[in-house]
């Protein structure tokens, strides 16, 4: 207790004394530490001070008072650099590999602290190292790299051990190497690193987490699930972090989006652009405004090139949202311009991001997509238009319910349908009747004011409303009829839906009813718009539940032939059936003509006259009839064959001579019967065209020159009958404004005494319109080679056998329609704009059923008929060269000129068809390329049988292009020569071998505009143009000189004296062009550089003396600018390495510049206008030339070898200007200073 007593004593009294020494503060602290720094000036002592010890308390003893010890740790902290510093980072860098990670952290970020400037460099290589080894240390060995200060090489090599660590790091720690990466870069490194970036970072390896984790949902309890998503949710905003670093880094460092801009354009391989190159696009487009429209051009560039495929968009947008939403205003703004573009890829992609957009993104983001649709479906570009419907209708049949909240935006577009035309109409209808029926509480107003409209315009006076009355009627019809199944839904409401759209179907029939007894137009746009529903529904549409409000199969009516007079005898005509039985039947077509010419019906009584039955009815009733007999019967007509044989009555047709005979009643008449029958015989061969069986293939055949026939007919009748109108065959638009034109063939020519003939008399290209359209099917019909039609007798035993086969009439016939067709759908069409409120002109007349197929759908079938095609080019091919054997020289003796023609005639439009088929630009496209290589396969297996399977496309492309090549050695006029090289333009893809080039360039032809064309494609697809040049002016143009009066050079046979000036044109053009694709010089650049330049001086040089006159002085200006602007700056940086070769090229452009000054004299003296009007820009330029070779010459501290001298006017030839010696010494001197000032390198 004692013990415990002084115990206790000691502590009162300690406390005592700590009171007492706090009383004394800062003195007391201020002697403490003056006396522990001079003791621990010993480095001995100062050891023994840094050791750890254990006070005991113990009686008498003392410990550092609490106010005391920050004092005292300063200080000693503060000493420990002076004696251990190196040590002590030693220490600390040992101590990294056996520390906890905590530890680690904390070290590592306290380094940049602790560094002196000598000993960040070694330190940041540790930390480099240290950074390829773990993963787990990866933000803090960044966060301490960025704050120190390295230099440039090993700041580059810090950088690149980031690199490498990109594609292994875990995604949290992503958007931190990123940002180290791309901190500080110069612009002289910028591409490089980026560039490496781009390989290292692949966004895949963000997206497979996500799909894993969406996986395993399924599998998982509610619990796992939702940290699943958890997991999900961080992720996805790693990814968005990332893009913010990227983003400040292109905001704020301005070399950045250029030179990501620069990485993304020099990559060239396909599989080198990923979804990170897009997005980055898209995150500088909308974030650095003034890289905005580089960015557009090299995102339009790599669609076109197919390097950014739709299916890399669709990526993007599924498994990166999150990030694109931020710059939906550049999606919405580059789709709009993408929709602008003549390139269809292009299009397509800006089609497939408002798609895209609208699948992916918000509501407010949904409805600024379908605003933009219809602006565009508002703004009169036919482009837009087509492209927004196309957009409209599959978001219709893919997002039906989302689309449904924007209905009232899609309704509007009934305010402008005047823009619209008839396949327009039908999408727009399809669009609203789907949102309309789909969901019947909410589409109901949209059936009211659907129902509004399309009794206002059927009951409308104006053609064009009907029309667009029917269109919608039978369009909303269709979409009421349509099959419901339990897959979407409708089958529950079957019951109800029946019933209310019953009654709807039975109201909108009953109207159109009444509007088609008004005029028989209307009638047979119902046939029509009724036959086209059954067409594109096929197997979807419901026909009982047409039939049952009233709806039946038409039939062709069969009392056609009533009591009439006619103006012509009945003949029947064009019976393919030999059963002359009573049950036989006929096309009554003479009686149907005569029955509703006017004023005949109106000359019966009442109780006579029955419903008149009108001709043009004729053709869409039987579209219809057998469209549905085909509904029915699964595609077989055996109900309607009978229609295929059967004759027609008509009249005699033997015209030749009676045409004059003939009143023009009568000749109209004829025009009138002629074309009916040529329809009928159009919808029969549409009808029957696919059915297998040979007889009625054979029958097929016969219809098809029946028809080349008729029109061999009717264009003598038409060529008789000046300002004849002929009937309406289409009736969804407005008949063509004016009286179709006849296009004679010409005057007839003689040669030999003998009468040349020619193409039929009448060309009917402007009466196309009036024709039933031809459908794409019929085409298969080219597949046929003989065929044998069988000849019954009257116990149907065979009797006799015809050989039937494809003429060259009726295959051209179907080459022409078949190129009419290709060139309206694979052609890009116009992007001209209609103006406000004006009604567009409607150039579809003729192609309805057409323009209801993609251009990709159109390619198809023309591949597919690629073989055919093939046989018939080659049987093309060995008529020529049979009829030309005498180097193309045609023996019109021994020739029938009306067959050479025609077959001249076949073999241009089956070139134009190979050329309009791979000229599409759809090939370009990732999606098409498959159909490409089809389409080459067949080229290239007519070469090499059953070899070309495996073929890379290359190869395929080689072959088939030395497949065309052949084809040259038959070629029988200058317009086959002509698509010929642009077919195989088109098919080669790259540059053209040099003997591809040389075979385009010597086919013998003469003919100014071909060999103007020819001229390009040899110069452009040569592997040096320069070259090629100067082979042409040096050794093509002294050939044509030796060569006789009406000679060329044997070289180059389209050289010669009538084409040289198409030559010299193309070759200054072609050589101005060239340099200018040479870069601007550089301090680094080689010789290379230079020697371009001095052949291509030598080359200017050579023309300019081979022609004094306009041109020269137009294209010359255009050099020396261009010397002025790329050679100049070269050779500042050439002239003391390479001084001969620069004083070489200045004085080779000094004697063509000394020419052109004389020509500018030479304009003066003879006044001529065309030559003067240049004469002050080339001046202009030919002083800058001078200046500017005084001012390289100071450049490189030459002054002294640089003097202008005075030239003298002198004309072409030569010779000095009398006229200006005469002229004072004053004004003299004056307008030779100005006028005519040279200089003359001396070195």
């Amino acid at each position: 207790s004692d013990k415990r007593t002084l115990t206790q004593g000691g502590l009162e009294n300690e406390g005592v004394f700590e009171e007492l020494l706090r009383a004394s503060g800062i003195v007391l602290k201020l002697t403490v530490t003056n006396g522990l720094e001079l003791h621990i000036k010993d480095r001995s002592q100062f050891k023994n001070c840094l050791l750890p010890c254990t006070p005991t308390r113990t009686e008498g003893s003392s410990v550092l008072l609490p106010f005391l010890q920050p004092a005292v740790i300063m200080l000693l902290l503060e000493k420990i650099p002076e004696f251990f510093f190196d040590d002590l980072v030693k220490k600390l860098m040992q101590m990294l590999s056996v520390s906890p990670v905590p530890i680690q952290h904390d070290i590592i970020t306290s380094l940049p602290e602790i560094l002196e400037d000598s000993q960040q460099n070694e330190v940041a290589r540790e930390l480099s190292c240290l950074l390829k080894q773990g993963r787990r240390l990866t933000v803090p060995i960044l966060d301490a790299l960025s704050r120190l200060d390295l230099d440039a090489e090993l700041l580059a090599e810090v950088r690149q051990s980031a690199m490498t660590i990109v594609p292994s790091v875990k995604l949290e720690d992503l958007p931190v190497l990123v940002k180290f990466i791309l901190h500080n870069v110069k612009a002289a490194d910028a591409v490089e690193v980026i560039s490496d970036l781009r390989k290292s970072l692949d966004l895949s390896s963000c997206v497979l987490p996500l799909q894993m984790l969406g996986s395993q949902r399924k599998l998982k309890s509610q619990a796992q699930t939702s940290s699943s998503m958890s997991q999900m949710t961080t992720s996805q905003n790693c990814v968005k972090v990332l893009f913010d670093v990227i983003k400040l880094a292109v905001r704020f460092q301005k070399d950045i989006s250029e030179a990501w801009i620069k990485a993304i354009e020099n990559s060239t391989s396909v599989s080198d652009h990923k979804v990170l190159d897009l997005i980055v696009l898209l995150l500088i487009h909308s974030t650095n405004s003034k890289n905005r429209k580089q960015t557009e051009k090299v995102l339009r560039s790599k669609i076109r090139l197919g390097c950014m495929p739709e299916q890399l968009m669709q990526n993007a947008f599924q498994n990166h949202s999150m990030v694109i939403k931020d710059f939906f205003p550049s999606i919405l703004s580059l789709a709009q311009m993408f929709l602008h573009s003549a390139h269809l890829a292009v299009v397509s992609f800006g089609s497939c991001m408002y798609k895209q957009a609208f699948a992916f993104f918000d509501s407010y983001c949904q409805q600024e997509v379908v605003c933009a649709l219809v602006t565009h479906v508002c703004s009169g570009n036919e482009t837009e238009l087509d492209i927004s419907l196309d957009v409209l209708t599959d978001l219709v049949i893919q997002h039906t319910s989302l689309l449904m909240r924007y209905a009232t935006f899609v309704k509007s577009i009934l305010d402008s349908m005047q823009k619209l035309n008839p396949c327009q109409i039908r999408k727009l209808f399809y669009i609203l009747s789907m949102l309309a029926f789909s969901q019947r509480q909410e589409g109901s107003y949209i059936q009211d004011d659907m129902h509004m409209v399309i009794r206002k315009w059927l009951s409308s006076s104006v053609p064009s409303h009907r029309q667009m009355g029917i269109i919608g009627a039978v369009t909303m019809m269709g979409s009421m009829a349509l099959k419901r199944n339990e897959a979407d839904g409708g089958s529950l409401e079957r019951p109800e839906l029946s019933i209310e759209c019953d009654g709807q179907l039975s109201t909108l029939l009953d109207l159109v009813g009444f509007c088609c007894e008004q005029a028989p137009e209307v009638l047979a746009l119902y046939y029509d718009e009724l036959a086209n529903l059954i067409e594109k529904q096929k197997g979807n549409l419901d026909l009982q539940s047409l039939q049952a409000v009233g709806f039946t199969a038409v039939a062709v009516p069969e009392s056609f032939c009533l009591a009439f007079s006619f103006l012509f005898p009945v003949k029947s005509l064009y019976n393919l059936d030999e059963d002359e039985t009573q049950g036989a039947i006929a096309i009554n077509l003479l009686p149907l003509v005569s029955q509703s010419e006017p004023g005949r019906v109106a000359d019966e009584t009442s109780s006579q006259r029955k419903r008149v039955v009108s001709p043009i009815c004729l053709s869409p009733c039987f579209r219809l009839l057998r469209l549905y007999t085909g509904e029915q019967n699964n595609g077989s007509l055996e109900e309607i064959d009978a229609l295929l044989g059967c004759p027609l009555y008509l009249t005699d047709l033997e015209v030749e001579g009676k045409l004059d005979s003939l009143s023009k009643q009568e000749r109209e008449f004829l025009c009138l019967l002629l074309f009916y029958a040529l329809n009928w015989f159009r919808e029969v061969v549409n009808a029957f065209c696919q059915q297998q069986d040979p007889e009625m293939k054979g029958k097929v055949l016969t219809r098809l020159q029946n028809i080349t026939e008729l029109q061999n007919v009717l264009g003598k009748c038409l060529a008789a009958t000046p300002g004849y109108i002929p009937p309406p065959a289409t009736f969804d638009s407005e008949a063509p404004e004016g009286v179709p034109s006849i296009n004679a063939g010409g005057p007839v020519r003689k040669r030999n005494g003998k009468e040349k003939a020619g193409n039929p008399l009448a060309h009917l290209q402007s009466y196309r319109p009036y024709f039933r359209e031809l459908d794409l099917e019929v085409f298969s019909v080219l597949h046929c080679g003989l065929l044998t039609k069988s000849i019954l007798d009257t116990e149907m035993h065979t009797e006799a056998s015809e050989v039937v086969q494809l003429g060259p009439a009726e295959l051209c016939f179907l080459l022409d329609d078949l190129c009419w067709k290709l060139e309206r759908v694979l052609t890009p069409g116009s992007t001209r704009r209609v103006p406000f409120l004006k009604e567009r002109s409607n150039k579809d007349i003729g192609f309805a059923h057409l323009c209801q197929r993609s251009p990709k759908e159109v390619a198809v079938c023309v591949v597919q008929l690629l073989k055919p095609l093939c046989n018939h080019m080659e049987n093309m091919h060995n008529y020529f060269q049979a009829v030309l054997p005498n180097q193309g020289v045609v023996d019109e003796s021994e020739l029938n000129i009306q067959e050479y023609q025609l077959m001249s005639s076949c073999y241009h439009q089956l070139l134009l068809t190979f050329r309009l088929l791979f000229a599409w630009n759809g090939f370009s496209q990732h999606e098409n390329s498959s159909l490409l290589r089809s389409a080459l396969q067949v080229l290239a297996d007519r070469l090499k049988p059953g070899e070309t399977e495996f073929l890379p496309l290359e190869e395929l492309i080689s072959e088939s292009f030395q497949y065309l090549l052949n084809f040259q050695q038959s070629i029988p006029s200058f317009q086959c020569a002509f698509i010929l090289t642009q077919l195989l333009m088109a098919v080669s893809e790259k540059p053209m071998t040099a003997f591809s080039a040389r075979f385009v360039f010597v086919l013998s032809f003469a003919y100014k505009p071909w060999v103007t064309s020819l001229n390009d494609v040899y110069l452009e697809h040569t592997d040096n143009i320069l070259k090629a040049i100067e082979e042409i002016s040096s050794v093509g143009v002294p050939e044509l000189i030796n060569s006789a009066k009406d000679g060329c050079s044997s070289t180059y046979p389209t050289l010669s004296r009538q084409t040289f000036p198409v030559f010299f044109r193309v070759m200054m053009a072609q050589l101005e062009s060239s340099v200018k694709s040479i870069p601007a010089g550089k301090p680094s650049d080689s010789s290379e550089k230079l020697l371009k330049w001095n052949i291509a001086v030598r080359n200017f040089h050579i023309l300019i003396n081979l022609v004094k006159v306009r041109i020269c002085s137009d294209y010359g200006r255009l050099f020396v600018e261009a010397f002025l602007k790329l050679a100049m700056p070269l050779l500042d940086h050439s002239f003391k390495k390479h001084r001969d070769d620069v004083q070489s090229l200045l004085k080779t452009l000094q004697l063509s510049t000394r020419q052109l000054h004389h020509m500018c004299g030479h304009s003066k003296i003879h006044q001529d206008l065309s030559l003067t009007n240049h004469v002050p820009l080339l001046k202009k330029s030919l002083e800058q030339f001078v200046y500017r070779v005084k001012a390289m010459l100071a450049f490189n501290h030459c002054q002294e070898a640089f003097w202008v001298g005075i030239l003298k006017n002198r004309d072409l030839q030569g010779e000095e200007i009398l006229s200006q010696a005469s002229a004072a010494q004053e004004e003299d001197s004056a307008e030779g200073s100005e006028d005519s000032v040279d200089s003359t390198v001396e070195v």
